[in-house]
C-alpha cells in the first residue's frame, strides 16, 4: 500500500493551539485578510501538550502575539 501526505487547514484563534498543532503558522492582517506572516514551527516528534512546555513555543507565541498587537495599532492610526 502507498502511503500519501496529507493536509489538513486548521483555523483558530488561538495562537497556543496553532503552535502546538501545526508545522506551519499563517498569520492573517485584519479586513481584508492578507497573509501577514508564515512561521515555521520546527518541532520534531513532540506530542501537542509537550510542544506546549517547550521555550521555543513560548517565544513564538510571543512573537505571534506581537504581530497581532502591532496590526491593531496599524489600524487605530
Amino acid at each position: 500500500m502507498m502511503s500519501k501526505e496529507k493536509t489538513a487547514i486548521l483555523v483558530t484563534h488561538d495562537i497556543m493551539e496553532a503552535i502546538s498543532m501545526s508545522d506551519r503558522i499563517i498569520v492573517l492582517s485584519a479586513r481584508p485578510g492578507t497573509i501577514k506572516a508564515i512561521h515555521k514551527t520546527n518541532f520534531k516528534n513532540e506530542t501537542p501538550f509537550e510542544r506546549r512546555k517547550t521555550l521555543k513555543a513560548k517565544l513564538l507565541f510571543d512573537k505571534i502575539w506581537q504581530e497581532i498587537q502591532n496590526e491593531k495599532k496599524d489600524k487605530i492610526q
